[in-house]
């Protein structure tokens, strides 16, 4: 357990607009820069590079390849990326085609991994800033659940004959640009190397999910995302998990993802035997430190930060969730789910745990509390500090957001 230790002020974040970047990251802004004038940010750069990098070529279902092409183009004419921007996102693509190839080649040698069977999942389903990740990570805490840690989810498959220490060690390496580029993003989302992290990540390496949008402005791809049935995605993600459960074992899954709210029969058709945790908070109070956090984390990649666009953006597609969540709440079966209120939560951790442990008919005994309480001493919450949320900073009106998402505020908070 971790000594006691004196907590940054809280900060409000005065430069969204204008970013103002720490000395330390202007060399690596400049490397990356340089890196990104030469890229051709189209999908026969993104699969050359990713087959020179792996020599592999089998990618599976072809029907990614349209939605790469959608979302290149979205990037390259949407996305208004700096070169530091062309740079990061290239990586990124070119991470989650080298994944997709790797999958391939694994099942393809082991064939006996389709049929693994994916059992009775424990999914949690919120937007940030409704407990999820608290939540997930207490779940996450327990030794007999399998949760997805964060160097894993970016490099789920590792190259021929490679220790896991290497991806651990890319991991770190990328955490720290983040904090060199970005020192005040852990006081909204704290991230390490072995945190719980969301499968939203596998199913960027189908090329779908929201993913994408969170980091740049992509209104064609998301809208190709939101026209088009994410069954075939969702069964890829469950094809991930089996090829990861081979490789590292455990039995039973925890995971988590803000997207599943407008994808419950999806969700449900693929993992029909799931526990299902839907979360709830104010909606003024989710968008407001929601659209904060993407605002401030925009600047990784944007030649010229629009916090009021991203808020206007972030709000519409918080309206598309929660309208989900409304619709189709009904569609996750009343023995299966549960609804967890963030005050609720806050107020009695222990007993929120209980209840949805009782619906996942999952111990819940000294052992698994022990460990959720070491996590705990180990990972205070709000150890990095708080920023000070307002919406004003990101143009927006409480009053709007309170009326524009009533009638889910009306069901599920009261």
């Amino acid at each position: 357990m971790t000594a006691d230790v004196q907590r940054p002020q809280p900060i409000r974040l005065t430069d969204l607009a204008q970013p103002v970047f720490p000395e330390a990251a202007q060399p690596i802004r400049d490397a990356l820069a340089g890196y990104g004038s030469i890229l051709e940010l189209t999908s026969k750069a993104l699969l050359d590079t990713a087959t020179e990098r792996t020599g592999l070529t089998g990618w599976g279902d072809d029907s990614f390849r349209e939605r790469l092409d959608v979302l290149t183009a979205s990037l390259r004419e949407e996305a208004g990326l700096s070169d530091v921007g062309v740079a990061v996102v290239f990586e990124q693509l070119v991470g989650n085609l080298v994944n997709r190839l790797r999958l391939e080649a694994l099942i393809a040698e082991h064939p006996e991994i389709e049929d693994i069977e994916i059992a009775r999942p424990i999914i949690i389903c919120g937007l940030p800033r409704t407990g999820t990740t608290h939540l997930h990570n207490l779940i996450a805490a327990d030794p007999n659940m399998r949760y997805l840690p964060y160097w894993e989810s970016l490099e789920p498959f590792p190259a021929p004959g490679e220790e896991d220490q290497a991806r651990r060690d890319r991991c770190t390496a990328g955490l720290d640009l983040i904090e060199t580029m970005m020192p005040e993003f852990k006081r909204m989302h704290d991230m390490t190397v072995d945190h719980a992290h969301e499968e939203i990540q596998l199913l960027a390496n189908d090329i779908s999910g929201m993913l994408f949008e969170t980091t740049y402005s992509l209104p064609s791809f998301a809208a190709h995302y939101k026209s088009h049935d994410q069954g075939p995605s969702y069964a890829y993600l469950k094809r991930q998990l089996q090829a990861m459960q081979w490789l590292r074992g455990g039995t039973r899954w925890v995971l988590k993802s803000p997207q599943h709210l407008e994808q419950f029969p999806t969700l449900y058709a693929t993992f029909p035997d799931a526990t299902f945790v839907v979360t709830h908070r104010d909606p003024v109070e989710v968008t407001r430190s929601m659209v904060t956090m993407i605002a401030y984390a925009s600047r990784m990649a944007s030649a010229q930060p629009d916090p009021v666009m991203i808020a206007r953006y972030w709000l519409d597609r918080a309206d598309d969730l929660f309208s989900g969540c409304l619709r189709d709440r009904d569609v996750l079966p009343a023995d299966q789910s549960t609804d967890v209120r963030f005050t609720d939560f806050m107020a009695d951790e222990q007993g929120t745990l209980a209840a949805i442990y009782a619906v996942a008919d999952q111990p819940f005994d000294d052992e698994v509390r022990a460990a959720m309480a070491d996590f705990i001493a180990e990972h205070p919450r709000g150890r990095h500090g708080e920023v000070i949320y307002d919406l004003a900073d990101v143009g927006l009106d409480a009053g709007e957001v309170a009326e524009r998402l009533g009638a889910y505020r009306d069901r599920f908070i009261g």
